[in-house]
């Protein structure tokens, strides 16, 4: 663990004794050394001391940098660690009210079961009771919860459990009843109600699960906001300093400043995407991309162009593995998306667009291009969230010709291994996700958590090793380099938010945004960087999280 030390002569630490007659010290806010820290500059530098003040770093380099800088706070890293906090340029996160189940660490039908007989006795009857997170290939009975499951446990509660990544739901009989979702109601447009082998509903749903969340009463903006922020620190306690949240609306950024608002300083800084809601309203917003301060700002339009594996509704060129003709599903028309995008790019946001896909992926690009050149702008930094079924090479070259960028999400690899086997094969499942393939067409590619899980660790391991849960290997010429993928979590997220030049990288004049980790990343197994945790999180050149506290 990193040691705190304050001392009016915090000099004497850091360096022999000197002449009485050399010039006085530049007072400073803190002084970070003996430690192995890894700037993520243009140079990959390694340094051993930062130096800190009014929240940015004036100085990086060896011991002898500490020499003419005296702080009344120094830090002894102890040999550990530290570099650049993360940048999650994708994820969601959400408070939550009090009918919210947590489902993300749930490993049986029974243990979901329990947590929904429970929330029924605490909430009484008729209450909707909610969750998220569940995923049929972590569960003991490697099932899916169904709608028998949900009935025996809460029949006297509507329930809808989303499951994770957030394309499909499973609803108990009360639930579907109060929607009037039976074996008469027709297939919805981009999604399925499905079936069971005895031709009955099972209350899953994909894609669509909103004909059923439509009559869940909204959670009011208080009944949410404590645990808003309590999911914001914890973003702290994983090295995640920097976020952009992939998912909003006009009213609810509102929220976001209110939030933030209360806590500057000592939450994550935030990029919030919202929907396009038209010119109108968006004009009479009257804001944009960009606008804001580095605590909070607003991010791109979010578009969904189409689904993905976890329903399944990812929008592919061929048919899926084992289907005759079943290719997925857009989430518009070519036409809406289309409209969305020359609109939102003519009044100069950027767009972050959700595409897995390749076929969405290539259909998403072609619009771009289009939009780009009847109107062009050198630094739109518009990019594609998630970029799972790799695109043809000539996509990948028109991306890099009109910069359009990726955040992408390892960890998918890692925790979705299951769902690419099932759906796909050959060399659209070796290359799921692909890194190493789009920055060698000259692609600027993020790195980014989603919700599968939040956290850098699984994304870095599986960025590094191409491994899932499994322990398949998914197309090892698609890894990238510890480093790499570091700059991937970090540098490059900022570049998806214009602030290249404010954080991402440990540098005098930027943000000091830094992390201390209990292990060495650069030498460790790559099979054992999972299990590093994060130290000590800074925020500009404070402490916002500690381990130990």
């Amino acid at each position: 663990m990193a040691r705190i030390i304050t001392s009016l002569l915090i000099g004497l630490l850091l360096s022999a004794c000197g002449d009485s007659s050399r010039i006085e010290p530049t007072k400073v806010d803190t002084i970070f050394y003996n430690g192995k820290i890894v700037t993520l500059d243009q140079q990959l530098s390694i340094a051993s001391t930062v130096v800190v003040d009014d929240g940015r770093i004036i100085a990086v380099g060896d011991d002898d940098v500490a020499d003419g800088y005296d702080a009344p706070t120094a830090v002894d890293l102890g040999g550990k660690l530290a570099m650049p906090g993360f940048i999650d340029s994708h994820t969601h996160i959400r408070g939550r009210p009090q009918r919210y189940i947590d489902l993300t660490k749930t490993r049986s039908i029974e243990e979901l079961r329990g947590q929904v007989s429970d929330k029924a006795r605490e909430l009484g009857p008729g209450e909707w009771i909610t969750g998220y997170g569940w995923s049929e290939d972590v569960m003991a009975e490697l099932r899916r919860p169904l709608r028998r499951d949900l009935d025996d446990a809460a029949p006297e509660n509507p329930v809808l459990l989303t499951r994770a990544g957030g394309h499909s739901a499973v609803a108990n009989s009360l639930a579907l009843e109060l929607a009037e979702v039976n074996l008469d109601t027709p297939q919805p447009e981009s999604g399925v109600i499905e079936r069971g082998d005895d031709g009955e509903l099972n209350g899953v749903i994909r894609e669509r699960q909103d004909i059923v969340s439509k009559l869940i009463p909204e959670a009011t903006y208080e009944e949410v906001r404590e645990s808003l922020i309590g999911i914001l620190r914890e973003q702290l306690s994983l090295g995640i300093t920097s976020l952009v949240h992939a998912t909003g609306s006009l009213e609810a950024y509102a929220e976001w400043e209110h939030v933030y608002g209360l806590h500057r300083g000592s939450l994550p800084r935030a990029a919030i995407q919202v929907f396009w809601e038209g010119p109108e309203a968006m004009s009479a917003f009257g804001r944009r991309t960009g606008d804001g301060d580095d605590h909070l700002r607003l991010g791109p339009i979010k578009i969904f162009v189409d689904g993905g594996f976890t329903g399944p509704a990812a929008f592919t060129k061929e048919p899926y593995k084992g289907e005759s003709e079943y290719r997925g599903k857009l989430s518009l028309t070519p036409e809406e998306l289309r409209r969305i995008i020359r609109q939102a790019h003519a009044a100069n946001w950027q767009l972050g667009i959700h595409a897995i896909g390749d076929a969405a992926i290539e259909l998403t690009i072609d619009e771009l291009a289009a939009a780009l050149d009847e109107s062009p702008r050198s630094n739109h930094r518009h990019y594609l969230n998630h970029f799972t079924v790799m695109p043809s090479g000539e996509a990948m070259d028109k991306m890099a010709e009109y910069d359009i960028a990726i955040t992408q999400q390892p960890n998918f690899t890692y925790t979705l291994d299951g769902r690419y086997s099932e759906y796909l094969d050959g060399d659209r499942l070796q290359h799921n996700n692909p890194l190493r393939t789009p920055m060698d067409h000259g692609i600027h590619v993020a790195i980014s958590s989603d919700i599968l899980p939040i956290g850098p660790m699984v994304g870095i391991y599986a960025a590094v090793t191409r491994k899932g849960m499994s322990g398949n290997v998914y197309g090892a010429d698609e890894a990238l380099t510890v480093m790499e993928a570091l700059r991937g979590y970090t540098l490059y997220g900022a570049y998806l938010t214009f602030e290249e030049d404010e954080k991402g990288s440990l540098e005098p004049g930027k943000l000091a945004d830094m992390i201390v980790l209990d292990q060495d990343i650069l030498t460790i197994d790559p099979d054992h960087i999972m299990d590093i945790r994060v130290e000590q999180t800074w925020l500009g050149g404070k402490l916002v999280y500690a381990a130990d506290h």
